[in-house]
């Protein structure tokens, strides 16, 4: 549209506010008239008002952009979001949807600033409508831009049965036509295209895909013969115009050992108009020995002889239980040429100008994609030529030196392996989901969560990426005491600095008197020793809480001697790290033992262990009195646990720290201050620690991936578990979790009635916002008011939830008289 490339004759719209803000006015980047195209009438609630643009012929679109109405300056209208409908007809609009059913699409937070959008998956169309929204009456103001190519298969519609589950060791693949945007009636979708002209071919294995968290088998549409009670799957082809057929390649899978082979045979009907009877006899086509018996993934090649068609109908015969296709495509021509045209795949991922290896493409010589293709060619070399510089430089200055600060700067090590789709074949299928919202049918046993695809891909992490985190480094703290990863404050800022970092007090190891083994990480031991006479120390900062004469509990993190380089330099770092955190309510570094192997960083212990443990086996006081006997616990002594962690985790974000694991068992007790017999009336002191994945006690706290990474994510955001972003907000939100398991005196796991892949389903229901998230329930001891807090915690909005000092300021002034 900004080009000219499409008229202004070719752009309508429902309405316009006035004549300087017609429908020409939503051509993005231009800013004549009033600079943009606004409706006349209200966007809410009815949602009715759009803009149109007509292509004149069929285009595959991968991008959209838009923009608001500025004016100069003077422009204060835009669109938060939007919708999308289509047409290929002008009769049938669709509403184009996301793989997961989202049809709402982000907008813009400004008037000037463009925001462009992928569609996937994309569209082929040749109308589309913006459909501006609001959330409340408001002038809203649109500009658009279209981007994409023509559509040069000429493919109108597919028609084939719908896709069936297959179950491996009871866990559901779906192998659904999850993009398709036609009808489906009496299990047959027809009228429209989807995944089998996408342009993404399946790989050997079809429990991966390509695109990031979306559930097993997405790659693929298969059937099974028993389903499906017969013994071919019939697929029929609607095109805009005759061609003669030269070759259709069909991208099969063949993966023998469960049931998956290549189709033996197949037989095609042509019909070279719509009003024409089918041609005959059928063309009959067996499938090469040699790719019976390939195990591998690849498109096979039929020759069709070259006859025209304007309709085609196959049939592809089992070879066994299950056939699976991801891609078909054709080479073509029209009737009245001898040259060969090649109707391409285009690729969904937006590379629609480029040709994919080994299929064919189209040619079109009055287009430009020549000179496209040399120019994206440039832009790439170009681009790697600037990576290779910056890298150049960043390697001679570590050759030549850098400041003794940057010494203890810890780089970027991230300590969960990418989450594949693979890994989740064991999530619950989805239940009542509509084929044309791209989400898993309803086949099988309904799910725990209607209407909830799997959520399966966790990203890998990334550095922080809320703004005032926008100067913290991670560093990962994986080598003895698990997985935790601290995000870690640039040096740059106020507190604390390089001049912080003292050398780490050099403990003797034969002070320390091992008493128990605690538990074990990926490359170390934890270990709980005592220091005879830590008085007679003089490394070891003093006093403590300690009797002269009496024994000083420490735990010993202890690296493997056979360690990698990489992970003693983490251990390293994790001792520099904290050294720095000084506070009340922080466990702290006593000292190392690195003058020799193994290395051994030493903290200080509480005398009555983690707080699940000594929860668990005490019961909350209610008016009814002790009961006889029992360990009891008050609610004003819980309030102050409580209490004490909000300020040792406000203490750590003052510092851009980022806990990532806080929860009651890595929370430590020390013996009481106040009287004895319970907890009644004593306050006993809570320190924040770090090691609690690395204790078997805790193992079934943890999600494993593939064997490998463990993640905790019963406390984890939903943000955390989909996208891989660690804040302080998602702190928060393990704060609430961690106050409701103290108020339910660590009875019970949080979400114990779902099972792990209905926990990360869940997160999927934060996501889409839809009113079907699952929150813990209120304990039966904890008052509204507390409750309401901890709801906060879990707001989906990060950037709603409370800081830690409210949270600190609400538990020390306001929860105590909510009793």
């Amino acid at each position: 549209m900004e080009d000219g490339t499409i008229p202004d004759s070719d752009i309508t719209a429902s309405s316009a506010w006035s004549d300087s803000t017609e429908k020409e006015r939503g051509n993005r980047d231009k800013g004549e008239g009033d600079g943009a195209w606004c409706p006349a009438g209200a966007v809410f609630p009815s949602a009715s008002e759009y803009l149109q643009v007509d292509l004149r012929s069929l285009h595959f679109l991968a991008l959209v952009g838009t923009q608001g109405r500025h004016a100069d300056g003077h422009g204060r209208e835009f669109a938060r979001s939007y919708r999308l409908r289509y047409s290929r007809d002008g009769r049938t609009w669709i509403t184009w949807k996301d793989r997961w059913g989202q049809e709402v699409v982000s907008g813009n937070e400004n008037t000037y600033d463009v925001v462009l959008k992928d569609l996937g998956p994309p569209i082929v169309a040749r109308y589309v409508r913006f459909y501006p929204l609001a959330d409340r009456v408001m002038s809203v103001c649109l500009r658009v831009e279209l981007y994409g190519c023509l559509w040069n298969d000429g493919l109108l519609m597919y028609t084939a049965p719908v896709g069936h589950v297959m179950h491996l060791s009871g866990s559901p693949v779906y192998l659904n036509d999850s993009t398709y945007d036609g009808s489906i009636e009496s299990g047959v979708q027809f009228g429209g295209l989807g995944q089998l002209f996408d342009g993404v071919l399946g790989g050997n294995d079809f429990t991966e895909t390509k695109e990031l968290r979306v559930w097993p088998g997405y790659d693929y549409l298969g059937w099974s013969r028993e389903a499906l009670g017969q013994g071919s799957v019939d697929i029929e082809f609607h095109f805009e115009k005759t061609r003669s057929f030269h070759t259709m390649q069909v991208h099969s899978n063949n993966h023998h050992t469960q049931g998956v082979r290549v189709f033996s045979k197949v037989e095609c009907q042509f019909k070279p108009g719509l009003l024409l009877p089918w041609s005959s006899p059928p063309l009959s086509l067996a499938v090469p020995l040699e790719d019976l018996k390939d195990p591998s993934s690849r498109p096979i090649s039929l020759p069709l002889g070259g006859r025209p068609a304007q309709i085609l109908r196959c049939q592809f015969a089992f070879a066994d239980r299950w056939m699976l296709i991801s891609e078909i495509s054709f080479f073509s021509a029209p009737p009245s040429t001898t040259t060969s045209l090649a109707f391409p795949q285009v690729r969904a991922d937006f590379d629609a100008m480029t040709p994919r290896a080994g299929l064919p493409v189209a040619k079109d010589d009055s287009s430009n994609t020549a000179i496209l293709i040399g120019c994206l060619v440039g832009i790439i070399l170009l681009l790697l030529a600037v990576i290779a510089v910056i890298l150049w430089r960043q390697y001679w200055k570590k050759i030549l030196g850098k400041p003794l600060s940057q010494l203890f700067h810890p780089s970027l090590h991230s300590s969960i392996p990418p989450f594949t789709t693979s890994s989740l074949l064991s999530l619950p299928p989805a239940c009542g989901m509509d084929l044309e919202k791209g989400l898993p049918p309803t086949q099988e046993e309904p799910p725990p969560y209607p209407d909830a695809p799997p959520y399966p891909a966790l990203s890998p992490p990334f550095p922080a990426s809320v703004p005032h985190y926008a100067e913290a480094d991670i560093v990962s703290l994986q080598g003895v005491s698990g997985n935790n990863t601290y995000a870690v404050p640039a040096l740059t800022s106020p507190s604390p600095t390089a001049a912080d970092c003292t050398p780490l007090p050099e403990l003797p190891r034969h002070c320390l008197v091992f008493k128990e083994k605690l538990g074990e990480g990926q490359f170390g031991e934890v270990h709980l020793c005592e220091i005879e006479s830590p008085q007679d120390l003089p490394n070891l900062e003093f006093p403590f809480n300690v009797r002269k004469g009496r024994p000083l509990l420490v735990a010993v993190k202890i690296l493997r001697p056979d360690a990698s380089k990489n992970a003693r330099n983490d251990f390293l770092k994790e001792g520099k790290i904290l050294s720095r955190l000084k506070d009340p309510n922080i466990i702290s570094l006593l000292g190392v033992c690195v003058s020799s192997d193994p290395l051994c960083m030493v903290t200080e212990y509480m005398e009555s262990g983690d707080l699940n443990q000594y929860l668990s086996h005490r019961v909350l006081l209610d008016k009814t009195g002790p009961t006889h006997n029992t360990p009891t616990i008050s609610y004003p002594a819980l309030i102050a646990m409580a209490s004490q962690i909000a300020s040792g985790m406000k203490f750590l974000s003052s510092l851009n720290f980022v806990h990532r694991d806080l929860a009651t068992r890595n929370c430590l007790v020390g013996g009481e201050k106040g009287e004895s017999g319970g907890d009644r009336g004593g306050e006993r002191p809570i320190k924040i620690a770090d090691f609690g994945m690395s204790r078997n006690l805790y193992a079934g706290d943890y999600y494993r991936i593939q064997g490998r990474a463990v993640l905790p994510i019963r406390w984890m955001a939903w943000e955390c578990i989909l996208m891989g972003k660690f804040t302080t907000a998602s702190d928060v939100w393990a704060f609430g979790v961690t106050l409701w398991e103290m108020l339910s005196v660590c009875q019970e796991q949080p979400y114990s009635n779902l099972t792990d892949e209905q926990v990360i389903d869940n997160a999927g229901e934060f996501f889409r916002d839809h009113g079907r998230q699952v929150y813990l329930s209120r304990p039966d001891v904890c008052p509204q008011g507390l409750y309401d807090l901890m709801l906060s915690c879990w707001n989906r909005d990060c950037k709603l939830r409370p800081s830690f000092a409210h949270i600190h300021s609400f538990l020390t002034e306001d929860a105590m008289n909510m009793v």
